[in-house]
């Protein structure tokens, strides 16, 4: 396993020991970092269970909502700027 399967690993276990201390049950701990998908993501969600101390199993699904709302907006606005850079360079050959 590769250094970022490891990381990934470890992050989701831990966001999955935060959930099941907070007293959810850990396949819903499983589920959230399931979705999430990301290290990146899994940090930012571990970091809201530790600081906003959500009261609700709907809080959190709220917040990961949100995170992978983020990450799919983040991600179409590289995808776009990278096929409009593609165009721009199509356009100044042609020229």
């Amino acid at each position: 396993m590769g250094q970022g399967n490891t990381l990934r690993r470890r992050l989701h276990d831990e966001l999955v020991d935060t959930l099941v201390h907070m007293g959810y049950p850990e396949v819903f701990g499983h589920d959230i970092a399931d979705q999430l998908g990301s290290e990146k993501a899994m940090r930012r969600m571990i970091g809201y269970l530790h600081n906003a101390r959500p009261r609700s199993a709907e809080e959190i699904a709220d917040e990961m909502l949100a995170i992978c709302y983020d990450r799919e907006t983040w991600r179409k606005k590289k995808e776009t700027e990278y096929y409009n850079e593609k165009y721009n360079e199509q356009l100044n050959q042609e020229l």
